[in-house]
């Protein structure tokens, strides 16, 4: 049965692979991102697997584009039967090299965003009794870890929010599902992604720390054999299946983190993930690094 599915943050990624997986089955995908110059990669996606898209501007911490957008649909179309809140940032940089303004504007997007997004959809899921809501959250938003301390936050929020949220749609008919991705090989932590502004300044206390803990991170994620195309994947399972889950973790490593700080005490997890951070960080050669700096 052919869905009418609204997707924020489809110009790369796993949004760019949500709409075109999705359009190629037939559903009449409105993919939408804040800057339509970034749409080429998208469309050839779409048109390698013979499907179409509807694509469309939507800045998720504009409410007025928005609006405009779901009016649009719901006018025309008659009816968003599916949203996926795919849009988001990721913020490396420990606090202190965080101003508040970069602080504030991860959450605009990662959280605040997701809200006005939803808040412009419920009303015409609610009328037709029908609908579902599926937020991309992270393996980051049921753990804490140094150096993302903003974006851990942005998606704790997101979680907390969409489990409420699953209670109080649920008599109107409106499902919603969170996905709980690991690393995965996608522009976010290459042409997207973005450092706190002090993460480059050597007088910063944590200079020698932010560039060791991106290293490591950067190494796992050229490693990383996982196909991105697996998160398209159980969005569309999740919009076949009747009663979808609240919590869906894709792939073992956040499996293996979800169950580790679940069972584990905090004092053991916190032993296994400064172990994974800090090997190899050398704190007499950083302390003597920054004496040459000062």
């Amino acid at each position: 049965m052919t869905k009418n599915i609204l997707i924020t943050g489809t110009s790369s990624g796993f949004g760019l692979l949500m709409a075109a997986r999705l359009a190629s089955q037939g559903h009449r995908v409105f993919a939408t991102m804040r800057n339509l110059k970034k749409q080429d990669a998208l469309l050839k996606e779409v048109q390698e697997r013979g499907g179409k898209v509807k694509i469309l501007p939507i800045d998720v911490t504009n409410n007025e584009s928005i609006t405009q957008v779901v009016d649009h649909i719901v006018t025309e179309y008659g009816s968003i039967d599916v949203l996926v809140n795919n849009a988001g940032q990721v913020m490396g940089g420990f606090f202190e090299d965080l101003s508040e303004e970069e602080i504030r504007n991860l959450m605009d997007v990662n959280f605040f965003g997701v809200q006005n997004v939803i808040r412009a959809v419920i009303p015409s899921m609610r009328k037709q009794k029908s609908g579902k809501i599926i937020n991309i959250s992270s393996v980051s938003g049921f753990y804490g870890s140094p150096g993302f301390g903003a974006y851990n936050a942005s998606k704790w929020a997101l979680e907390g929010f969409s489990e409420s949220l699953w209670y109080e749609l649920q008599p109107f008919g409106i499902d919603v599902s969170l996905i709980e991705p690991g690393t995965y090989k996608t522009e976010i932590f290459y042409a997207n992604a973005q450092y706190a502004k002090g993460f480059n300044n050597p007088k910063s206390p944590y200079y020698n720390l932010s560039h060791h803990l991106n290293k490591k991170i950067m190494k796992r994620i050229k490693r990383s054999q996982r196909d991105p195309e697996e998160i398209a994947v159980l969005v569309e399972k999740l919009i076949k299946v009747q009663k979808p889950p609240l919590r869906n973790i894709p792939n073992k490593e956040a499996w293996f983190l979800f169950l580790f700080k679940k069972i584990l005490p905090f004092c053991l997890f916190s032993r296994l993930i400064k172990l994974a951070i800090y090997k190899g960080f050398n704190d007499k050669t950083t302390a003597q690094e920054n004496r040459l700096r000062q």
